[in-house]
């Protein structure tokens, strides 16, 4: 039979698992069923992980199964069998997922001879779509995966087969049960509601179980370039590599046990389950489109949210797997499961790994790490990475805010050395020279004039030698820190007060003796101030600092990455004390004009 591509297994096995619990409760409805009146027959060539798995809930429920070469031969031996019901299922792609008993009783609900699965797609001649009849709620058309009816019946069908061995047999059983004729004499009918056949192919919706839809068997299929030499020949050309481990960039891994972790799940394919910091981006697909291509399965959110935990089958994955040694030697030899025709090496490997019949695991029992996002990584930028504060904002917290900042919040890492002037850590080292770098590269420092054309009205009150972060395309992402880190801490210090965290002046300012050594006495135009040292006083320059005049207060020993924030206009009239020595480096925001 033909074998369609194989979808995600991740809803089939909660299927299996809400099954199991619901039939106990419908004894009362079977007791004059008898399980030795039923035999499942299957077709199976190789011992996959499919066919392994659908015998493990053979085993289960305690089925009777039997596996044939060619149907046709073997249902002659069942020929005169007119109580015996012979169920047939493909296997590499089947879970069975309730016992004997309740399997017959559905199927005698029917009041049929022989129950087709059905599904929402019409193949292999979708030309053959107009000639079913209507149904009003259900899957219309017939899938051959899957069928269970009257031995003598199947039998007296199977012998019409006029075709070679290999042909494809969902056409056969198609054209008899659209003969009107044909479907009566046979009493041939379709599972239109998944009461026994629950088919996945382009039914992830219907696949969350409800009411009394509890389907006994589940079939899982869907419509779900390389250097002349590889990493993995390496692995396929040494007996002794018992594992491949694939890491692409964009993954940082922060679990130092993941090789553990995923070994210790014994699998032939697995991936650690990584995303994007606070974003549904991640390195599996749940389930694939008719053109398999990416489509959401129905809990592709909670897997990536962590909300459902555990192992799972799905149809891609990607940027960080591990491999069995053995799977590369064995199944798969050839060096091209990476390359096919307009398709990305990613998904060819997946497709050349589940044509094997093997399975793609995604394992989310543990924390391993994330995906760095790299679209808007302009490596054109001095420092890159400045920027990425809303593509990768852990990342970028990780490498640039002080470790202590937290302890700020919570009311324990921070001074007062004015009135209302409160002096906290902020910035790492990396971020203060990273921005200054910037500036400096930038070069195009104002020239602490008052005319000055960056400005709306030409003029600026209180001059200094400045660049204004939009100058290096950087006020987007310094307004993001702002409404980030500033505005809690804003919070914290002046209650009641409830910032906006907007700013259209924000700057970075550089004090030199034989530039501009100081700032003579000024109101800011802000509800509030944040002035961040970028380099160390004693190291960098002598002098500086800044002096309150009302309260007759200096701070004359600025930390490097510590910002000092005070109100604004009104209160606080201040002036920059004197560098002596050096080059000082602060950044300033007036925020909340």
């Amino acid at each position: 039979m033909e074998l369609r591509a194989i979808l995600s297994l991740r809803a089939a096995l909660a299927l299996a698992a809400l099954a199991i619990g619901a039939f106990a409760g419908s004894e009362g409805k079977r007791e004059n069923v008898d399980p030795g009146k039923l035999l499942v027959l299957t077709a199976a060539t190789e011992k996959t992980e499919g066919y392994r798995r659908f015998l493990r809930t053979t085993k289960y429920f305690n089925y009777t199964v039997k596996k044939v070469r060619w149907l046709k031969a073997e249902m002659k031996k069942y020929a005169n069998e007119e109580d015996l019901i012979v169920m047939f299922v493909d296997s590499y792609d089947v879970i069975l997922a309730g016992s004997p008993i309740e399997l017959l009783w559905k199927f005698l609900q029917f009041k049929s001879n022989l129950v087709f699965s059905a599904e929402i797609f019409c193949w292999p001649e979708w030309s053959l779509a107009e000639k079913y009849p209507p149904v009003t709620f259900g899957k219309r058309f017939l899938n051959s995966g899957g069928f269970i009816g009257y031995a003598h019946i199947i039998n007296r069908i199977v012998q019409l087969w006029k075709y070679k061995d290999d042909d494809d047999d969902q056409l056969f059983y198609t054209r008899i049960y659209l003969d009107p004729a044909l479907r009566e004499k046979y009493g041939i009918t379709l599972d239109h509601t998944s009461k026994i056949f629950q088919n996945l192919n382009g039914a992830i919706v219907t696949a969350e179980l409800f009411g009394e839809l509890h389907p006994q068997c589940l079939d899982i299929r869907g419509g779900l370039r390389t250097s002349s030499f590889t990493t993995t020949d390496l692995c396929r050309q040494d007996p002794t590599c018992d594992y491949y481990f694939s890491l692409d960039a964009d993954v940082v891994v922060t679990n130092p046990e993941i090789l553990q972790i995923l070994m210790q799940e014994n699998k032939y394919v697995i991936a650690p389950m990584v995303s994007r910091y606070g974003k549904l981006w991640s390195n599996f697909w749940g389930a694939l489109s008719p053109d398999e291509y990416y489509a959401r399965s129905e809990d592709y959110v909670e897997l990536v949210q962590g909300k459902r935990i555990g192992v799972w089958n799905v149809p891609y994955i990607s940027q960080a797997y591990l491999l069995k040694g053995e799977i590369l030697r064995q199944e798969l030899p050839q060096r091209n499961i990476f390359t096919l025709e307009d398709t990305d090496p990613d998904m060819a490997f997946c497709k050349s790994v589940r044509e094997k019949g093997i399975f793609l695991h995604i394992s989310n029992r543990d924390d391993f790490g994330r995906l760095i996002s790299s679209t808007r990584y302009n490596i054109s930028r001095l420092h890159p990475e400045l920027w990425q504060i809303s593509e990768n904002p852990l990342d970028w917290q990780e490498k640039y805010i002080h470790e202590n900042y937290s302890r700020v919040l919570e009311g324990e890492f921070f001074e007062q050395p004015c009135p209302d002037v409160y002096w906290f850590p902020v910035f790492t080292d990396q971020m203060c020279d990273d921005l200054v770098e910037e500036a400096e590269h930038f070069g195009q420092w104002s020239g602490g004039k008052h005319e000055d054309t960056r400005l709306v009205g030409g003029y600026e009150n209180v001059p200094t030698v400045d660049i204004h972060m939009n100058q290096i395309g950087f006020e987007k992402e310094w307004l993001q820190f702002l409404q980030d880190y500033i505005a809690p801490v804003t919070e914290k210090f002046y209650p009641g007060y409830h910032t906006k965290a907007r700013a259209i002046m924000n700057f970075m300012v550089r004090y030199r003796p034989d530039e501009q050594p100081s700032l003579r006495p000024h109101h800011d135009s802000s509800t509030f101030t944040i002035n961040v040292a970028l380099n160390h006083k004693g190291i960098d320059y002598k002098g500086g600092g800044c002096r309150f005049l009302r309260y007759n207060c200096n701070v004359e020993s600025p930390r490097k990455g510590w910002s000092l924030i005070h109100p604004g206009r009104l209160t606080h009239y201040h002036e920059g004390l004197p560098t002596t020595w050096g080059t000082r480096y602060i950044m300033v925001s007036f925020v909340d004009p």
